[in-house]
């Protein structure tokens, strides 16, 4: 019986390459998507959250040296909203809700190449300390910057991996 299983699953093994499933970051550092990361400038974003999530796509999006070809204009839309409230009408519980609206512009012509929004929500306790309070929702906000950093260079990656054109200003044409 463990003959046949295996003789069963050697059999199979084959089919797997038919699945559709192809590696997104194919060619490791030297690859099309990540070459094309790497020539992604971000714009400028105004204020603390700004700020932070210019840090987290930096943090993520690869330096190759060479001169950027695209650009990413972000928008961001951070707000706190109480959900609990306890019997003395006080609230005990807020949700940050940070949503970013971006495109990916081409520096060139200044087409918009991909237009799409990422954003993410974190739940924050409401203590009697407003000190306490305070540092949770600025931790909850640099935790949503990376979440949605995250969220930003995936999709720009999914992009470049599925454009010819964006893998054929590296040179090299993406794998599909």
């Amino acid at each position: 019986m463990k003959q046949l299983a295996i003789l069963g699953a050697l059999a199979l093994a084959p089919l797997l390459s038919g699945c559709g499933l192809h590696p997104l970051y194919a060619g490791g550092s030297s690859g099309p998507v990540a070459g094309a990361l790497g020539q992604v400038e971000i714009a400028p974003i105004a204020g603390k959250n700004g700020w932070l999530m210019a840090t987290a796509l930096r943090d993520r999006l690869p330096s190759n040296g060479a001169p950027a070809l695209y650009r990413i204009d972000i928008r961001l839309d951070d707000q706190i909203s109480g959900l609990g409230v306890r019997t003395d009408d006080s609230v005990s519980r807020e949700r940050r809700t940070l949503r970013a609206r971006y495109q990916l512009v081409r520096i060139g012509d200044g087409s918009v190449l991909l237009d799409a929004t990422a954003g993410s929500d974190a739940g924050i306790d409401v203590v009697r300390s407003e000190y306490a309070t305070i540092a949770a929702e600025n931790t909850a906000l640099e935790r949503l910057s990376q979440i949605v950093a995250d969220q930003i260079v995936a999709r720009i990656a999914l992009y470049a991996r599925n454009t010819p054109a964006v893998g054929a200003a590296q040179g090299t044409a993406p794998a599909k």
